[in-house]
């Protein structure tokens, strides 16, 4: 057998040693999923399989890509590896043979392994397709949800639209593992959206075409790591120039995530108080997060790399067959802008929630931040449960919310970097397994306690006829 054949045999023995598969406890609806996961990336994997150990198995996990292309790996992202040490452990869930690292060295043995600096792109995606085939999850490419309606019974209805049409099917629970920007949208600035034709512009998280623009002089906004993989890739497919422009003076040099990663500080965040939470995500916004040495290089060493630092775009206009950007430091013709403007938290921005985003709590609901760090983008993100649930704003409107969880991006204030980092899966996916196991449970306690009560099963069956001593 090859290495990967003989790592696949050791998952399938591991995962019988620890009762994978076994029947489960959740009572039968007929028609209803116990479980739909909205997205099929690292998130959404991680989460059926975490349902699975836990005896949950009537469940779907819903993509509206292709199968292979879900997430950002093989799409938007663009820097040649991942940010995070290759050792990471996220949705193995602690099983070793699970793991990258196991998977890496069965193709390329352990001298592979230690050669490897970070996981490239592309393997990671490699990676979550095989994770996906032999755990053999249940999920269903090619759809998107469109509405979710909740029902007087608590189950939710999803509007569904796919490759044959518009349908619609019943959840008891529903898992939001949409990744980064499935907690609102990404962010257009008005000056650019309300000047400029959609032609000439575009988003980080879009599919942009550089091949077309080689030759072509560019602009990227935005200080963040996606700026520099957007410019190294670019001048790699022929872009004749690509100017990257700075509001600061000098680029962020400190990575938070590292110290949080380190410290427990991701583990443990939910344990801290909702003081304590707002002040580490308003630090946390401040920073940004700092490209990768080699993603800079890379860029760097480019003959048509430019940096321009305390450029804020102050306005843009077309000027005949170009783009106008007008900065501090004067004035720039290009062909195309790219926009690396993140992207802004909100549930009323989400057209799926339109029936519920109105009785979701926020975090300027429930607490009121000191002006000196008080941030309205922040205060703009869902106040979550423990276990990633949806709260009410008030109680009226709890039955609607009920089953439904928000495991992605916009869980970022309530339980720190969880749903959508890397860093987080192996701390946040125990998490909403355990809120949505929970749930379903007391959902129907009353029915389980009643059948253990009249329980009367005999497990000691005495030889008979027997004989005992007479006292």
């Amino acid at each position: 057998m090859s290495g990967l054949e003989t790592l696949e045999a050791q998952v399938a023995h591991d995962l019988v040693k620890l009762g994978y598969g076994a029947p489960t406890w959740v009572r039968p609806r007929a028609g209803v999923y116990d479980v739909v996961i909205v997205g099929g990336g690292q998130s959404g994997l991680g989460t059926a399989f975490g349902l699975t150990r836990e005896r949950i198995s009537n469940i779907l996990v819903i993509d509206e890509n292709p199968a292979g292309l879900e997430g950002p790996w093989v799409s938007y992202a663009r820097m040649m590896t991942l940010r995070t040490p290759k050792e990471i452990i996220s949705i193995d869930l602690g099983v070793p043979s699970l793991t990258f690292r196991s998977w890496w060295e069965a193709q390329h043995g352990a001298a592979g392994w230690e050669t490897l600096g970070k996981i490239p792109r592309g393997e990671w995606m490699a990676y979550l397709c095989w994770f996906r085939r032999i755990l053999d999850l249940p999920v269903e490419n090619a759809t998107k949800l469109i509405l979710v309606e909740p029902q007087s019974d608590g189950t939710h209805l999803l509007h569904l639209s796919g490759p044959h049409g518009p349908r619609t099917i019943l959840a008891r629970k529903v898992v939001l593992a949409t990744g980064i920007q499935g907690g609102g949208e990404w962010h257009t600035p008005a000056f650019v959206k309300d000047k400029l034709p959609r032609s000439r512009y575009a988003h980080t998280s879009e599919a942009i075409d550089y091949a077309a623009l080689r030759g072509k002089r560019i602009a990227i906004l935005g200080a963040g790591a996606s700026s520099f993989d957007n410019a190294q890739h670019a001048l790699a497919l022929g872009v004749g120039e690509a100017h990257v422009f700075v509001r600061r003076s000098e680029l962020p040099k400190v990575n938070p995530i590292r110290f949080m990663e380190q410290s427990g500080l991701i583990g443990r965040f939910s344990a801290l108080d909702d003081a304590a939470k707002y002040a580490v995500m308003a630090s946390f916004f401040q920073r940004n997060q700092p490209p990768t040495n080699d993603t800079f290089t890379r860029a760097a060493a480019e003959p048509g790399f430019r940096l321009h630092l305390g450029a804020p775009w102050l306005s843009v206009a077309e000027a005949g067959d170009g783009i106008e950007v007008e900065t501090p430091q004067g004035r720039f013709s290009f062909d195309f802008l790219v926009l690396s403007t993140g992207l802004v938290t909100d549930p009323a921005l989400r057209p799926e929630l339109a029936l519920v985003a109105p009785d979701i709590a926020r975090w300027r609901d429930r607490y009121d931040a000191p002006a000196a760090i008080a941030n309205p983008l922040i205060d703009d993100h869902p106040y979550l449960g423990p276990g990633f649930q949806l709260q009410p704003k008030d109680p009226r409107g709890a039955a609607k919310l009920h089953g439904l969880f928000a495991f992605n991006y916009s869980g970022l204030i309530s339980l720190g970097l969880s749903a959508s980092a890397l860093s987080g899966l192996k701390y946040a996916i125990p998490k909403v397994v355990e809120g949505v196991a929970n749930q379903l449970f007391i959902d129907d306690k009353d029915a389980a306690l009643d059948d253990y009560l009249h329980y009367a099963e005999p497990e000691f069956v005495a030889p008979w006829p027997l004989e005992v001593d007479a006292a």
